[in-house]
């Protein structure tokens, strides 16, 4: 790990660096938020022109207030400059929303509390494909310098036709004839990690830059909007997981296996936006836009397998605590432990075009067409590969080990191997796990998961504006869209060349040991697991079980759209009620393609699925009175659409080591929908477009959920391999199925409030931020207790405490996320259900922004750092605060850099 020393000397360099470049070289123009509906608006003559974060905040208090729908949104300070440095962590300081971390950073978003699969995202208004196997875009795949303004609806209205239950994120780009102006902006930082290298072969510094143009010609009847960002940037956690707990036979708990590694990920991403605008006629507007991202994501673990209870090792209990009847410290003897080099290589392509053409005439009359295209190419690869002391269980040298089991985890006290002795440690199967392998074992395992996703998207729309006392506009309009989703395992067996069933590592591919020390092991045998694969040290042996290609599966999903909605503006004393009524109805037909193990000796192609509809009335009603206080109240029904892997018809399943019995998992093809009634009424006072604060009230009746249910199965006839000496093919296997009859409801309080509105002493303070608190309830079964919804907190909040003035700027932000039981891949490759532990994210930045008339106008810089307090991800088993399941340490993360505008 790097020292202070070295710690501070990067960040001295790094901003020397900046200081140097400008001299050479010029902060952004804010990209002006739209107007989503009009409203009495501040005098112009008596408005202060504010820039940077404030001028965000305006923005984006600004779109809130003027919208018929209940939105969250985040602006750009400039073009292409997000307050933070990810576009997932700008809308998780969103009021009633939170993210999800992966490896440390902001990778999902829940909308007030509730998992990322009840929501769903757009670009500019369209639907995208995502990096992984569900529907929840990942929002690391969109570069931060690229986006404009994110827009999350709380409530939906009759032609959001791509709607989620609990909330709609819309990501929006730049469009040059609205912004106006001629623009060149460029931008750099340097990323350090605080935990150093947690691997020798790792980086601990990395790289972000980009690029800006926008630019009008032909009269202002022409603009081009180009923004480019490539990041190569080093992730870093110390990770320990345990395999779970086991009771002994005299009623207690002890810790069943350990998987501490040490991991080190580094992420290349190049984005790339553009569009072009053209006012082809007075009446006329076409629009061309697009983005392509590569990502590539390529990660090592290290680490030692540590079968304990669950292993032919001996136990010697040392004290038990009371709380649980738990061993937390004792000895283990006769261990055989697994070295483990894993590499894991994420790489995706992601293609998404759009075409829209809009007329607006003269006469009231308006109509637009939209065309969206989205694709995305994946590959995850994972490598893994092991070493031990001896080919086969019984074979090799045994470890003695003292531990204790706390709140962090269990880490021993003492061991008498040595973990980095190549001669000790060999390339081999330590434990026998290839017994079932074409030769009788294995040294690894190659699974790589080929994901493609295509999807297709088409809106025409016609509106009429129409004078009347009540009605202000009626819009009708089509929409279908068209999405293709498919899976294709490939599977292989690592055996080392030449038949050998040991080697010790070839002096060449050693280098300096990863360090677990935080586990109380030290250094462990440490190799590249790629680079022995691509030498020959190992070959691939094809998987023959049938079990590999049931894995594979293709989903469709066709749905067909129209919508009717009426605009509303009406006088009603001396406020303005506003807002509109509509009704959305969905056809919807899906089909799933894959192979289901119905033979012996066959694999059958199998095609299911199902064809519904839907009917979704809405309401959003304003009434806002002449002292910027607005009353809102929603009413919808709502639906979310259910994962991609639970549609599945393919059927997936194995013999599981860990319970004893065949498991399976498969999918329901005719699922249906998420589906609820929801009300939403809020009260918002505003300050102008300065600020707000407000209360929000919410409920959503669940007609129909998803939830995993497992049951008895019957395996006979099915190709299964089990361990010699079993013969029992009956099992279990757990499926998707709709349940009724759940709730999710609460409240939200929510504000950013400059301090200038208290007293004009503190012009340039201000704070933003909010709480939110929900409550769910569904009963998974006939006659099941009531429970959580998976992957929702019951609390989350956010806060931004900032200065800005003088061309100084300064923010601390504090998030926060309580407890929620999340779902895991467990022991066996099934789900798991553990709670997540609360946690809180601490964030800073400072920065200077030259002002106009210095030599330097143009040139802002700012150092970030993100996590400071090192908050780490914690897990355990449901209902025991001591199990610790998973514990992983990401470290701070320091940033630096400059944004110059010409």
């Amino acid at each position: 790990m790097a020292n202070q020393s070295e710690r501070a000397q990067w960040l001295g360099a790094s901003m020397l660096a900046i200081i140097v470049a400008a001299t050479a070289v010029p902060a952004m123009a804010q990209d002006a938020a739209p107007q989503t509906d009009s409203a009495p608006q501040d005098d112009p003559a008596s408005t202060i022109v504010v820039t940077g974060f404030r001028a965000a905040l305006e923005n984006a208090v600004n779109v809130k207030k003027n919208a018929q729908t209940i939105v969250e949104s985040v602006s750009a300070e400039d073009i292409g400059k997000l307050p933070d440095a990810s576009i997932g962590e700008s809308i998780a300081r969103l009021p009633g929303l939170t993210s999800q971390r992966l490896f440390g950073r902001a990778n999902s978003i829940a909308i007030r509390g509730a998992s990322a699969d009840l929501s769903s995202t757009t670009l500019n208004g369209r639907p995208q494909t995502s990096t992984g196997e569900q529907r929840n875009v990942e929002f690391d795949q969109y570069p931060a310098e690229v986006v404009s303004r994110v827009d999350v609806y709380k409530t939906p209205q009759a032609n959001l036709i791509h709607q989620g239950l609990v909330g709609t994120v819309d990501i929006r780009t730049i469009r040059p004839l609205d912004y106006g102006k001629q623009l060149i902006a460029v931008g750099a930082r340097g990323v350090y990690a605080d935990l150093g290298k947690v691997n020798a072969d790792s980086n601990d510094m990395g790289y972000r830059l980009t690029g800006t143009y926008v630019d009008q010609f032909a009269g202002d009847r022409i603009g081009v909007a180009l923004s480019v960002a490539y990041s190569d940037e080093p992730y870093q956690s110390k990770e320990f997981e345990a395999w779970g707990y086991a009771d002994t036979p005299d009623g207690q708990k002890v810790i069943g296996g350990i998987k501490p590694f040490g991991v080190s990920t580094q992420l290349k991403r190049l984005g790339i936006q553009g569009s072009v605008q053209m006012q082809a006629t007075d009446t006329l507007m076409l629009t061309f836009d697009g983005f392509y991202g590569d990502f590539k994501d390529k990660q090592i673990k290290r680490g030692v397998e540590f079968p304990l209870y669950w292993s032919s090792a001996s136990l010697v209990p040392g004290s038990t605590m009371t709380d649980g009847n738990f061993i937390n410290k004792g000895t283990f003897t006769n261990v055989e432990a697994v070295v483990n080099n894993h590499g894991y290589e994420r790489t995706s392509k992601i293609f998404s075009s759009g075409f829209n053409a809009k007329y607006t005439g003269d006469d009231g009359w308006s109509a637009s067409f939209d065309f969206g295209y989205s694709r995305t190419d994946r590959s995850e690869l994972s490598l893994e590969t092991n070493a031990g002391t001896g080919y086969g269980p019984g074979v090799g040298a045994t470890d003695t080990l003292d531990f204790v089991s706390t709140k962090t985890g269990t880490r021993f006290t003492s061991s008498q191997l040595d973990y980095s002795d190549p001669n000790l440690m060999v390339l081999t199967d330590p434990l026998g796990w290839g017994a079932g392998a074409p030769l009788g074992h294995q040294e690894g395992y190659y699974n790589d998961r080929i994901i493609d996703d295509e999807l297709k998207s088409y809106q025409i729309e016609f509106g009429k504006e129409i004078e009347s006392s009540f009605l202000s506009k009626i819009t009708a309009g089509l929409g279908y869209t068209d999405r293709t989703k498919s899976k294709t395992p490939e599977e292989y067996f690592l055996n080392l060349a030449n038949g050998a069933t040991s080697l010790v590592l070839p002096e060449q591919y050693r280098m300096g040991g990863t360090d677990l020390s935080f586990i109380g092991v030290g250094p462990i045998l440490s190799y590249d697991p790629f680079k022995l694969l691509e030498d020959g040290v190992y070959v691939l042996t094809t998987n023959p079980s049938k079990d590999v290609p049931a894995k594979a599966y293709s989903v469709t999903e066709r749905v067909m759209s129209a919508y009717l909605m009426a605009d509303i503006r009406a006088d009603v004393g001396s406020a303005e009620l506003t807002g509109n009524v509509g009704v959305l109805a969905q056809n919807t037909e899906q089909k799933s393609r894959g192979f289901q193990n119905l033979a012996a000796a066959d694999l059958v192609p199998t095609t299911r699925g199902a064809t519904y509809w839907d009917v979704l009335p809405s309401a959003n009603l304003s009434l806002r009175f002449p002292s910027d206080f607005v009353i809102r109240l929603s009413g919808a029904r709502e639906i979310q659409r259910p994962r991609f892997e639970d549609m599945k018809v393919s059927l997936d399943y194995g013999y599981n080591t860990n319970s004893g019995v065949i498991t399976g998992t498969g999918g329901t093809p005719t699922l249906r929908p998420y589906r609820a009634w929801a009300a939403d009424m809020n009260f918002e006072k505003y300050f102008g477009t300065k600020g707000y604060v407000g209360l929000q009230l919410f409920y959503k009746k669940l007609q129909s959920y998803v939830y995993r249910e497992t049951v008895p199965f019957d395996y006979t006839g099915l190709p299964v391999i089990l361990p010699p000496g079993v013969t029992d093919l009956q099992g279990t296997i757990t499926r998707p199925v709709n349940g009724s009859g759940g709730k999710l409801y609460g409240f939200e309080v929510a504000g950013t409030v400059p301090f200038e509105v208290i007293t004009p002493a503190l012009e340039g303070f201000g704070l933003t931020g909010g709480a939110g608190y929900t409550k769910t309830s569904i009963r998974p079964g006939v006659g099941a207790s009531a429970e959580d919804l998976p992957d929702y907190s019951r609390w989350v909040a956010n806060g931004t405490l900032f200065f800005e003035k003088w061309g100084f700027s300064a923010r601390g932000s504090v998030r926060y996320r309580s407890s929620f039981v999340g779902q895991f891949v467990g022991f066996g490759g099934e789900r798991e259900l553990r709670r997540a532990l609360s946690e809180t994210i601490v964030d800073a930045q400072i920065g200077y922004e030259f002002q106009k008339g210095s030599a330097l106008e143009g040139l802002s810089f700012f150092l970030q750092g993100q996590n400071l307090t090192d908050e780490p991800f914690v897990s355990v088993d449901t209902g025991a605060s001591i199990q610790i399941r998973n514990y992983q340490s990401y470290g701070a993360r320091y940033m630096a850099g400059f944004n110059y505008r010409f």
